[in-house]
């Protein structure tokens, strides 16, 4: 699990690289334009939650805190936790990153805030709401 955990950062740092970094390239805009850049973290958290899917629907269906957090405390929850956060923070995003464009609003602003949702999820789309 620890190096499922330590490469699954791969699979979406290019993508977050491109849009905080190289905002206006236009490369970075036709790759930002797929919704697939998503898939690659999406896919592993497909090949760790399946697996476990019987053990794991029961306690989604019913959350409790204390099965949650004991989930959430092994290497397995962890990195299920982990693939979770980086296909739907990419997911936001990429959403935060094309709805600038479309908006016109400058990379100077925008960039910054989209390293805080690489950081910080929800802060980051909540400060990108806000800005």
């Amino acid at each position: 699990m620890e190096t499922i955990f330590q490469l699954s950062n791969l699979l979406v740092v290019p993508f977050w690289l491109l849009i905080i970094l190289l905002p206006q390239w236009r490369q970075t805009q036709r790759i930002a334009a797929s919704p697939f850049i998503v898939a690659p973290a999406a896919l592993l958290y497909a090949a760790l939650v399946l697996p476990a899917l019987g053990s794991l629907l029961p306690l989604l269906a019913n959350p409790q805190l204390d099965s949650i957090a004991a989930l959430l405390g092994t290497p397995a929850g962890a990195t299920i936790a982990w693939a979770h956060f980086l296909a739907f923070d990419l997911f936001a995003g990429r959403w935060a990153y094309l709805d600038s464009r479309q908006r016109g609003l400058s990379a100077w602003l925008v960039s910054p805030v989209l390293f805080l949702i690489f950081m910080v999820g929800p802060l980051g789309l909540l400060a990108y709401l806000l800005a």
